[in-house]
């Protein structure tokens, strides 16, 4: 059953030492991020499921123990998903931003896998996929990551798209209030032409917590870049 769950954005600029002189401009979402992962923490799960979307090859499941790099953002800092034997397979870019926030965490209130949730995967499947990981224990608890879209402005990654500012005020909140019909009701191919690569994993969440009457607070709520970020807690 899921007790508690954390919603972060997964930008590599969240990233410190890649942000570098730009750092300071997303210091408010880092700090939103710490105390989410402190209510995940407070939870005391049997188990942390951190998912994040993927590409269609990067898609399935990491064991506790895997490895990523941000190489192919030009920082060779590496991390690594929890304690545990290290794996072939390497970590996809957002999971990898899950394991640096948790190791700036220190994380240690319990073991740690991954599922990479393919960006076109469909709402039922989603869900489903969310049922299933609640049910993997009495205790369990989800870090998702995702953004929203990223068509706010004329610079953002997908130009400037009038849809999505209102696409981003609904998702900001239905994750603010734990509202998981809404989640589930956020249309995939809206969000596939705004470029909001957290619908999956969202939708991945809103099955996770059928029933398991959670109350959501958002604790970040921005669009840098043109990009939207949030960060909230269900709990």
């Amino acid at each position: 059953m899921l007790v508690a769950a954390a919603v972060c954005p997964c930008p590599p600029l969240l990233v410190r030492d890649i942000a570098a002189g730009a750092a300071p401009e997303l210091d408010a979402a880092r700090d939103a991020a710490s105390d989410a992962l402190g209510v995940l923490a407070a939870a005391r799960p049997d188990l942390l499921l951190v998912v994040g979307p993927a590409t269609g090859s990067e898609s399935g499941t990491y064991p506790a123990g895997t490895r990523g790099s941000f190489r192919s953002f030009g920082e060779g800092l590496t991390v690594r998903l929890g304690e545990g034997p290290a794996q072939e397979r390497q970590l996809p870019p957002s999971l990898c931003v899950a394991a640096w926030l948790l190791e700036r965490a220190h994380w240690a209130a319990s073991p740690v896998e991954g599922i990479g949730v393919d960006e076109r995967l469909a709402r039922d499947r989603c869900t489903a996929t969310g049922r299933e990981a609640a049910a993997r224990g009495e205790r369990i608890a989800m870090l998702v990551m995702g953004d929203g879209s990223a068509s706010r402005t004329l610079k953002a990654p997908g130009y400037l798209d009038a849809r999505a500012e209102g696409f981003d005020r609904e998702a900001a909140r239905a994750l603010g209030t734990a509202d998981t019909e809404a989640l589930a009701a956020l249309d995939a191919g809206l969000a596939q032409e705004l470029k909001a690569a957290g619908r999956a994993p969202w939708q991945v969440l809103a099955g996770a917590a059928e029933g398991a009457g959670l109350q959501g607070r958002l604790l970040y709520e921005d669009a840098p870049y043109g990009v939207g970020y949030f960060v909230a807690t269900w709990s």
